[in-house]
């Protein structure tokens, strides 16, 4: 009887045998597959994020100091 037991817990580490140290995985695998994914979709909005317009045209009528009519 002492060597079944012994062949069910012979490795601790064991992810089918050893539920806190499978609970512990799952929680730290779905924590950093989120925090990854949040981190990319992050990092690509900045990466593609709008850089500005250098010259624009813009009608004299519709200025913010005061519009110009002729």
């Amino acid at each position: 009887m002492e060597n079944q037991h012994h062949q069910l817990t012979e490795n601790e580490l064991d992810i089918k045998t050893s539920k806190p140290s499978t609970s512990r995985f799952f929680f730290l695998l779905g924590f950093f597959g989120i925090f990854i994914f949040a981190w990319a979709g992050c990092f690509n909005l900045y990466q593609h994020s709008y850089k500005g317009a250098e010259d624009v045209p813009v009608n004299e009528s519709s200025l913010i100091t005061g519009p110009k009519y002729k």
